[in-house]
Order: C-alpha cells, then sequence, then structure tokens
C-alpha cells in the first residue's frame, strides 16, 4: 500500500483529502507544518504528497526544496496545493522539484486525475 502526505495548516483541508486518498487505497499521514513534515519523511519516506503552498514553519516552496535533497524523495510524486494562480510562485515549485498543481478547492475526480498525470 503507498503512502499519501498530506502538508497543510488546514485541518479542513487535510480531513477532505484524507478521506478521498484513504478510499482510494493510500496510506495517510499527516502533517500541518513544514518542518514536521521533513521530520516524518526521514522515518519514513512518502510515495506522492500534496504540499501548501503557506505553511506556518516555511512556505511550501521551501518544503520542496529542503525535501528533494533528501535520499529517497526522487521516487515522491509532490503536487503544489494553492487556492490562488500565482504563476512566479508555481514556476519555483516546479524548479525546486514539484511534479503537479492542485487548486483548492479540489473533488475527489480533480485529485484522481493528478494523481494519474
Amino acid at each position: 500500500m503507498k503512502i499519501f502526505m498530506l502538508i497543510d495548516d488546514s485541518p479542513v483541508i487535510r480531513k477532505v483529502a484524507s478521506r478521498i486518498l484513504t478510499d482510494l487505497g493510500f496510506v495517510v499521514v499527516e502533517a500541518d507544518d513544514g518542518a514536521d513534515a521533513l521530520n516524518m519523511c526521514r522515518g519514513n519516506m512518502p510515495d506522492a504528497m500534496i504540499v501548501d503552498w503557506d505553511l506556518p514553519s516555511m512556505s511550501g516552496i521551501e518544503f520542496i526544496q529542503e525535501f528533494t535533497r533528501m535520499d529517497g524523495a526522487e521516487d515522491c510524486r509532490i503536487m503544489y496545493c494553492t487556492s490562488e494562480i500565482m504563476v512566479s510562485d508555481m514556476t519555483k515549485a516546479k524548479r525546486a522539484g514539484c511534479h503537479a498543481f492542485l487548486m483548492k478547492p479540489f473533488n475527489r475526480e480533480i485529485l484522481l486525475h493528478k494523481i494519474a498525470e
């Protein structure tokens, strides 16, 4: 079973995404900030993740930059999640190692499509 990490400071977003991902067969791990997420990844590398653009301890881009330096990170699919189209931030996220973009709000169909891309 694949591990999917949700990194978002919104408990509502994490709850919605967790329910969808659990129904899709993923083991879901949640973090509400980037520092906690990095520590969790050191113990067990996820197969995929959703990273919010604005986290309490660091930005989503800073998290992605740190995460992609970790051993095993190259096998993880990273989805950068935002509520606004910010082309400059999306470009930075892509350069940092992001594979896909997810706009809020999202639903099961959108998330399933992004996972399959």
